[in-house]
């Protein structure tokens, strides 16, 4: 059976308009994330989703409200869909860290991940762990999911076999609200869209 998962970036934060890394920090979307979330939602009463799944985080769980509301679909809330920690870089642009560390993580950002940050590696295996879970649970459905833009870039990675180490180099971009759409079926996982922005019929159902 074909169950498709859209996953969603929360809305546009204070701090992602700086392009500063917010991960852990629990900010609360801005009024461009609030209309982000709103745009969410008019496409997902289109889609019609199943099931709504969500990061704990309040940047998350507020781009994914209309969409509740909207369709009357409570979030199943899962820690595992959190954003990475990313320690000392937390609140900060790439370019205000020592230029060294700048550079090994440019390199190979899971080798040298930000320091006093979580392993790239150990997130990209609990999104991987709650994206099966997702298909199990709602094998044949359509689901939505509201997490966060490093998150999204390594399971993409892990569920197609690309090096991790790659996810900044592979994966560049991923606007807030833009979605990515994966495909589970007889065991494989597909990738049908990537980036794309919350639009009617942008992507279809």
């Amino acid at each position: 059976m074909r169950t498709t998962v859209v996953l969603a970036r929360h809305g546009r934060t204070e701090w992602h308009h700086g392009n500063r890394y917010t991960g852990s920090s629990d900010l609360p979307i801005d009024g461009v994330g609030q209309q982000q979330a709103e745009r969410l939602r008019d496409w997902a009463t289109e889609f019609a989703p199943d099931a709504l799944w969500s990061s704990p985080m309040l940047r998350a769980r507020q781009t994914a409200a209309p969409t509740a509301e909207a369709l009357g679909l409570p979030p199943l809330v899962d820690g595992r869909l959190r954003e990475l920690d990313f320690g000392e870089a937390e609140g900060r642009m790439l370019s205000e860290l020592p230029p060294a560390v700048a550079k090994a993580f440019q390199l190979d950002p899971v080798g040298w991940h930000l320091p006093g940050g979580e392993d790239p590696v150990a997130a990209a295996n609990r999104v991987h762990e709650v994206f099966q879970q997702i298909c199990r649970d709602h094998e044949g459905q359509k689901v939505l999911v509201v997490a966060h833009n490093t998150l999204i870039r390594l399971l993409v990675c892990r569920v197609l076999g690309l090096e991790l180490r790659n996810y900044r180099r592979l994966l560049p971009v991923l606007g807030p609200a833009a979605l990515v759409r994966l495909r589970c079926q007889d065991g494989t996982v597909g990738l049908e869209a990537y980036n794309i922005p919350a639009v009617r019929s942008e992507i279809p159902a």
